[in-house]
């Protein structure tokens, strides 16, 4: 009688086991994907996201997007109705560094982890922060400048105040910078700070750096954006392609550029590579693993981020075959215009 019941309890047992695994299999992660950015970044994170969610539901996972053109205030919402999703964790390109500090807070307390994606959110505890090393950016900038205008006069224009890469970028390119700048090999005519990353206040504020000076002889520039901004305030004074300029996404018309002569160098930042392991990145998290990071990033939060880090790659003319087209980023008809 006793091992019959023990047979009944065991195939219970195995019953209860069987059941319990399928529910698994039928029920994946769920990941909750926020992103406000400026309008000319929406392409940029559109193609992130895609790449995000192909890898994600290679990995059994689901995503809910959430993506829109707009300020900084409309991505509280936005994250508020994913957390209404049943997400298992929550992965943010932030537009403002600090301003997502108490929705954020209200994902962590109810157990949901948080990857901060390409741009770190600042004050506030996260569970981790995937992007490009920023500094590393900075430093290829200014290592191009340098070596094509080892002595002259220096134009900075640095990204958005709001964003924290910015200042990781700066603090990149002074660290190449500054010994020359202290030898008075290079001399800053100015260095602006853009209060959003915008075309039209990057132009209009190198505009009235050229009105008071033409005498430059390289210029520093966050992005490729700001470098198409000041390439047509440089053409307008027939400077273009005579003064060295240099800028980071690796934009198509910054590539097109490139090869014929007026802009010197991209930092380029293959997406696939950030995207793709930021999904897995995701589901760790979602499966409440920590995977070892290659650093820890300081976000002013008292708590030591794990900081996920790839590497950007510089590009001049001589390497647009072998990185920007050899990878699919862009073709090569589109660079050549062929």
């Amino acid at each position: 009688m006793k091992s019959r019941i023990l047979i009944v309890l065991v195939a219970v047992l195995l019953v209860f086991i069987s059941c319990s695994r399928k529910e698994q299999v039928s029920s994946p992660v769920r990941i909750g994907f926020s992103a406000v950015s400026e309008t000319f970044l929406f392409e940029r994170w559109d193609k992130d996201m895609k790449i995000f969610m192909s890898e994600a539901h290679q990995l059994g996972a689901e995503v809910v997007t959430a993506q829109s053109a707009g300020n900084a205030q409309g991505q509280i919402p936005q994250i508020q109705y994913l957390l209404k999703q049943n997400i298992d964790v929550l992965v943010v390109i932030p537009q403002d560094k600090e301003m997502l500090g108490g929705v954020i807070e209200k994902a962590r307390s109810r157990g949901i982890p948080v990857l901060s994606y390409d741009r770190p959110v600042m004050n506030v505890p996260i569970d981790g922060y995937v992007s490009f090393d920023n500094e590393e950016v900075g430093k290829l900038l200014a290592t191009a400048l340098v070596k094509a205008v080892p002595s002259g006069r220096y134009l900075l224009i640095n990204g958005s105040i709001r964003d924290n890469n910015s200042y990781q970028v700066n603090k990149g390119v002074h660290e190449i910078l500054d010994p020359s700048i202290a030898k008075g090999q290079i001399d800053v005519v100015d260095e602006l700070w853009l209060d959003k990353w915008s075309f039209d206040e990057a132009a209009e504020k190198a505009s009235k750096v050229f009105e008071k000076t033409d005498d430059i002889q390289a210029v520093c520039c966050a992005n490729d954006m700001i470098a198409e901004a000041v390439i047509r305030n440089l053409a307008e004074y027939r400077l273009a392609g005579k003064v060295a300029v240099v800028g980071q996404d690796a934009d198509l018309i910054a590539c097109q550029r490139i090869v014929e002569g007026t802009q010197l160098m991209t930092v380029y930042k293959p997406i696939p590579i950030l995207a793709e392991r930021a999904a897995k990145l995701a589901v760790a998290l979602a499966k409440k693993q920590k995977p070892e990071p290659e650093r820890y990033f300081d976000n002013h939060s008292g708590t030591r981020i794990p900081f996920y880090v790839e590497t950007p790659v510089a590009v001049y003319k001589e390497q647009m075959d072998t990185t920007i087209i050899k990878d699919g980023f862009h073709s090569r008809e589109d660079v050549y215009r062929k």
